[in-house]
């Protein structure tokens, strides 16, 4: 679907973060290490840890630019909140314009050389009781992918037609359908799905025919899976590539909604994503093998 990270050399490696309380130590620590730029996108953040460490970031002369969607469901009076608390502290708040899409991407840029692309809301409950992860990388194209993005987004503009944001950015409503479509349709061993929403028609129908074709097609997200709330998005292909990030495999997510997931390659990571798929699986009671729409699902 798309080559692996380019990172500048002597860059740090990527990093995938899952543990709960290691997601918010992680972004508190890119936050509290800024110095001269952050931009971001927030849906929901009811985390006052975030909101004092943008604070400081403030203080100490570092730019925060952040992006709200304009509407979110059952939390208008939370997105005022939200607003006025990230202007008052002196960011620079937009909000996303566009009057059908709403702005549901999770990701931030440090000094425009270090991106976050998570599948989690900065919330008390991201941080405690479900599944979600943070990538962190210094992918050169990822990072200025999302510097354009974020560029084109609060200016209100299209997105560049001719050059793509980067080849393995998931950028949707424009590319997702196409490109998560294709890497369904390339599956020639495995498909493991972490989406509770998981009900797009169409690619529900394509991962049957995957299905009829011999690959193994396992979702979680459904089901029950113990005191964990699934809530973060991926999709693992035949061990070897994984995209991760806020799509979710349903109509509205791939079509009306802006929406940023990322194509992971590295060996290390797909592999710490299939351990933790794995754990969960345990707790799914065999029910892991249905699609929506199956006898008995």
């Amino acid at each position: 679907m798309s080559p692996g990270p380019r990172r500048k050399k002597g860059s740090a490696p990527e990093r995938l973060v899952l543990a709960p309380a290691a997601r918010k130590r992680e972004l508190l620590g890119l936050i509290g290490a800024a110095k001269r730029r952050l931009i971001l996108s927030l849906f929901r953040c009811d985390d006052f840890s975030i909101l004092d460490a943008l604070a400081a970031a403030l203080e100490r002369g570092c730019e925060v630019e952040a992006i709200l969607t304009g509407r979110a469901k059952g939390g208008k009076k939370r997105l005022k909140k939200l607003w006025g608390a990230l202007e008052e502290m002196g960011a620079v708040v937009t909000r996303y314009a566009d009057p059908v899409v709403k702005y549901h991407a999770k990701y931030l840029v440090a000094d425009d050389a270090t991106a976050v692309i998570m599948t989690l809301n900065p919330t008390r409950k991201c941080f405690t009781r479900t599944w979600d992860a943070v990538l962190i990388t210094q992918d050169a194209s990822v990072v200025k992918g999302l510097l354009t993005l974020f560029k084109h987004d609060t200016a209100g503009l299209p997105l560049p037609q001719r050059r793509p944001l980067s080849r393995r950015l998931v950028v949707g409503p424009e590319r997702s359908r196409a490109e998560v479509r294709e890497l369904i349709a390339g599956a020639t061993r495995s498909i493991r799905i972490l989406d509770h929403k998981l009900s797009d028609p169409d690619l529900v129908a394509l991962l049957r025919e995957r299905r009829a074709a011999g690959v193994s097609v396992s979702v979680l997200g459904a089901q029950p899976l113990g005191r964990v709330i699934p809530h973060g998005k991926m999709m693992i292909v035949d061990d070897t590539r994984a995209i991760l990030g806020s799509t979710a495999l349903s109509t509205l997510s791939l079509d009306f909604r802006r929406e940023v997931s990322v194509v992971i390659h590295e060996p290390a990571l797909v592999k710490q994503l299939n351990l933790s798929y794995q754990q969960l699986s345990s707790r799914a009671r065999g029910t892991a093998d249905r699609l929506p729409g199956d006898r008995n699902a």
